[in-house]
Order: structure tokens, then sequence, then C-alpha cells
């Protein structure tokens, strides 16, 4: 399907209680680690998409703590398709670590301290996220 607008799509940057954060697998994004994400329905808020995108791509109940970010995609290489995305990306927490992937939309999974996450092989836009977490980690 042709695209004719922007995608809106909300992303998390989960936090556990060990100060870990998730990062999944994507073959949507050249096999690089990312954020977990989907797209915001019709008449849903970002925080309602949040909450049910996290239980639906890695089945996680969370809690939003703030909007850390905002990005733009414009037709991204290292997406599978040409798509052009904004992006609202959120700091969030959960008190459970236990991810259920489908291993389709998301093969694999990691809980990684933030200063070690920076140095994986993750797409641009999730790279961002990370530093901007560990900046507002600083503060």
């Amino acid at each position: 399907m042709k695209q004719v607008y922007p995608e809106i799509t909300v992303g998390a940057l989960i936090s556990n209680k060990q100060g870990k954060i998730l990062l999944v697998k994507s073959p949507k994004w050249s096999d690089k680690y990312t954020i977990p994400g989907g797209h915001v329905e019709l008449g849903e808020s970002l925080e309602t998409a949040l909450i049910r995108e996290m239980k639906e791509e890695v089945g996680l109940g969370i809690q939003v703590i703030k909007l850390l970010n905002w990005q733009e995609a414009i037709y991204s290489k290292e997406y599978y398709r040409p798509r052009h995305f904004l992006f609202f990306d959120f700091l969030c927490e959960t008190n459970n670590q236990n991810v259920a992937v489908d291993g389709e939309e998301i093969t694999d999974f990691i809980w990684i301290e933030p200063e070690k996450a920076s140095k994986l092989n993750t797409d641009k836009f999730s790279a961002q996220v990370i530093k901007d977490y560990l900046k507002f980690l600083q503060k």
C-alpha cells in the first residue's frame, strides 16, 4: 500500500527494577537492536497506544514516565521498506522482566545496562533515544 501521510508511532525505552533497559531485535530494522514500538491508531492517545503496543509487542505492562524525544524518519535505509515515520519515544518502567516476543516482528531481546546499550548495533533512532536517556540519568 502506498503511503499517503507520515505514520505516527510510539516507542518505549523500558527500564526494570535493576536499572537495565529493554532492547529488541527486529528484521524490519535490518536485524539491529531497537526499542519496541508501534503505530498509533485513529482516536488513540500516544500514551494509550504505547501501553497497548508494549502489551502486544513484548507482553509487558508499563508505567509511562515521560516523553524522552520525538524524531522523524524519512525513508530510512535501515527500515525494510520506504516509510515516513514520526516517532514519539517515551521513558517507561516495568515491574516485570518476562518478555514475550513473536519470533517474527521481534526475534530476540536483551535487558542491558544503558551505558552498554550505546555500544550495541542499534538503528540510529534507537541510538538517539539511548543517548537522550543517558543525558536524563545525569541530571
